[in-house]
């Protein structure tokens, strides 16, 4: 008897209508860091020491798959904890897969999720990369990252972590406030990366690459028995790249691992250990010209020689699951997460076109050290139609915060022919402050199964966070400080046919004004914001199988955020606020044989209700103007061809026009970015591809950092082999 997963066992959400789940058909440089190198070389020792255990089976990797699907059959293990199907979720979930990711060549997490509906990219070096905007909202503090239902808490507004795709089945994206599930922080979207899990059958899968800039890139799977009761699993990936501008070099490495054992069918222990080390690109964006891009400038970089990036990060997770019986499961987690980040670099830069030079300034040394030790224990109940779970989620945070504020230090530099020289400054690098914060939620989801066709879902959760910071310069008191939030959602799904369900759902949530952990004695007096979403949808099968399709319509408003006081202009106070509202569609279908075609598309209205900010010591209005970072048109589109062993793949990108300022001044253009793929499947183990990005060369900005345009990447080529054993 097999294990059966955490879903709530045995839970079909319409039992009596025969709604079964399907799954979907099968689709088909220079390492010279030392983590990757030590990562590869413990994969290929865990590989060897498996195949002396036991043979390797033939696996076979196909290049494509026969039908477009959105996966909407698929347990969503991010849009509810109750185990519900994406067709029968009052909520908008989108899935991407390994094998899609490798299709498109989405090989950074960071791409996969810009692929999904409505999601953009506003990442920079100053917010670890993982940045985006979704329903009008942007930023850290309300697009939420997790691992396995795992969050890191955000320190200082940086996320970084998970950088590669590789070694992970799928990534998540649920849309709207998910504070139910992930707690506070979620209001925009939450991502959640799905990782690959161990298997008896032993297999090994490979990946090495090439591009036309000198970089490359190297993975490795592998998956095979321990023992009797065990097995394992272990990814490695390296990458390395001079990049294509001054001063873009980049590497980085991982090794994720798991150790699984199974005693019986209804208990199951894994043991995780992973470890990260990512040095990104040393580019903090190109001074722009009166606020339009200087395309002249595309491949100048204006940092110094000896600045740095790096980010650390360490896990350990231990996971537990027991199946008393079959209406009731038990699951434990306990882990401990450490980061460890530092930025030196010289990040503010001013364009002077008359003189042709680039004033340079904000010379940083910053360092974070964060350790986050936590537990997660569930239970889920089933019974006489409902699915419930009910959990305890509790964590302690220590952060650290080092740097040598004030950051002073200048230079001139020509904007054409910079002489980069090196990081200096006259200002001291010190632990400035330290915080403890501890955090506690209990939450409850019921699914409960009305009739064959209507399901109801309510959820409710409850966060703690109790704040400690000390400051250790300066004579500077501190601060304590308590911050609670409530959330809610209550959703309904109608199942018209088996093919068609259609929902709707109200839900709640909660943003911080900042990041909890790294909060400051100004902001010690803010409550938590307040998001509400009303929602309604459709989710359809069409073309006796051959596709389906999504529609989501919603308004979300948010209140509490901060703004100036109208009386003075030098105090900030809460009580602004913000809504979005806006029409989401995702589709996939294979209209003819060997055809398939995948897309979304958003259009969203989202602005400031009661806002204002200081201008020359006036507060200054911005009622009814665009947040930053927002576009207010999304569109992804991709169309794959396959004949023989050949697949030939087409995709675009576009992101409407959005704001880098409350006021509405400085524009960030619209952009359209077009890559391909031609993949040859050269027999059951061995797939070639080669990609194409950027293949008009187009020169846009992804986000703004300071006066800076942080640009995309230029066109380029890549060859990639991947290979199964």
């Amino acid at each position: 008897m097999s294990f059966r997963r955490r879903r709530v066992p045995g839970h079909r959400c319409f039992p009596s209508a025969s709604f079964r789940f399907t799954p979907s058909a099968g689709r088909g440089g220079r390492l010279g860091v030392s983590p990757v190198s030590l990562a590869l070389a413990a994969a290929f020792a865990a590989v060897g020491s498996a195949h002396a255990q036991t043979q390797l089976s033939t696996v076979e990797v196909s290049a494509s798959q026969d039908v477009a699907t959105l996966a909407l059959d698929q347990v969503s293990l991010t849009g509810s904890r109750t185990g519900i199907a994406t067709r029968d979720l009052p909520a908008s979930v989108d899935t991407i897969d390994s094998v899609a990711m490798r299709e498109r060549g989405d090989f950074q997490v960071r791409e996969a999720i810009t692929r999904s509906t409505g999601l953009t990219d506003t990442g920079s070096g100053g917010n670890g990369g993982l940045s985006f905007s979704s329903r009008g909202f942007s930023g850290t503090n309300s697009v939420g990252i997790a691992e396995d239902g795992v969050r890191l808490q955000t320190g200082a507004g940086t996320q970084n972590y998970p950088g590669s795709a590789w070694g992970y089945e799928r990534v998540e994206v649920l849309r709207g406030p998910a504070s139910v599930v992930f707690g506070s922080g979620t209001v925009g979207a939450t991502v959640n990366a799905v990782r690959k899990a161990p298997s008896r059958q032993a297999s090994l899968e490979t990946l090495l690459g090439v591009d036309s800039e000198g970089g490359t890139r190297a993975g490795v799977g592998a998956t095979g028995a321990v023992g009797e009761i065990g097995s394992f699993r272990l990814d490695a990936y390296g990458t390395a790249s001079p990049g294509y501008r001054d001063l873009g070099d980049s590497r980085g490495g991982k090794l994720m691992s798991t150790l699984r054992l199974q005693p019986s069918s209804d208990v199951r222990l894994d043991l995780i250990a992973d470890y990260s080390m990512q040095h990104p690109e040393r580019y903090w964006g190109t001074p722009t010209n009166n606020g339009h891009i200087e395309e002249s400038l595309r491949r100048e970089n204006y940092n110094a020689d000896n600045s740095n990036i790096r980010y650390e990060d360490k896990r350990l997770r231990l996971r537990g699951e027991w199946r008393v019986n079959d209406g009731l499961t038990l699951s434990n987690e306990l882990y401990t997460l450490q980061a460890t980040r530092l930025w030196q670099n010289i990040e503010n830069y001013r364009l002077n076109p008359a003189q042709g030079t680039v004033a340079r300034s904000d010379y940083l040394h910053i360092e974070h050290e964060m350790a986050q030790t936590g537990n997660r224990l569930e239970a889920a109940l089933r019974h006489d139609g409902h699915a419930t779970v009910l959990g305890w989620e509790t964590a302690r945070v220590n952060f650290r915060h080092i740097n040598n504020s004030p950051y002073s230090g200048s230079s001139v530099v020509s904007a054409s022919n910079p002489d980069h020289g090196n990081w200096a400054s006259a200002d001291p690098t010190l632990p400035r402050y330290e915080t403890a914060t501890t955090f506690n939620a209990f939450y409850a989801e019921d699914a409960w199964t009305l009739s064959e066709r209507w399901l109801l879902l309510a959820g409710a959760r409850r966060d703690l966070a109790d704040i400690s910071r000390s400051d250790l310069v300066g004579g500077g008191t501190g601060l304590t400080t308590t911050l609670a939030g409530n959330a809610y959602r209550l959703g309904l799904t109608f199942r018209a046919t088996q093919a068609t369900s259609l929902y709707v759902q109200a839900s709640t949530g909660s943003d911080p004004v900042t990041s909890l952990v790294s909060m400051n004695l100004a902001n010690r007096s803010y409550r938590l914001t307040t998001g509400r979403q009303i929602e309604a949808g459709i989710k359809q099968s069409f073309a006796e199988g051959r596709g389906e399709w999504t529609a989501a319509v919603y308004r979300i408003k948010k209140d509490d955020i901060i703004t100036r006081d109208p009386n003075n202009a030098a105090l900030s106070i809460q009580g602004g606020s913000q809504h979005s509202q806006g029409i989401e569609l995702t589709g996939a279908i294979s209209p003819w044989k060997n055809w398939r075609v995948e897309g979304n598309f958003t259009t969203l209205q989202a602005r400031y209700d009661e806002f204002s900010e200081s201008v020359g010591g006036v507060a200054m209005s911005r009622a009814g103007n665009r947040p930053t970072n927002v576009p207010e048109r999304v569109a992804n589109l991709w169309a794959h061809y396959r004949i023989g062993a050949w697949q030939a793949s087409l995709g675009g990108r576009y992101v409407g026009k959005r704001y880098a300022d409350n006021a509405n001044l400085s524009e960030l253009p619209a952009y359209t970015v077009a890559d391909a793929s031609l993949a040859w499947t050269v027999d059951k183990r061995t797939t070639l591809r080669l990609f194409g990005r950027n293949l008009t060369d187009r020169v846009y900005a992804t986000s703004a950092y300071n006066s800076q345009f942080v640009l995309g990447d230029s066109r380029r080529l890549e060859l990639v082999a991947e290979m199964s054993f």
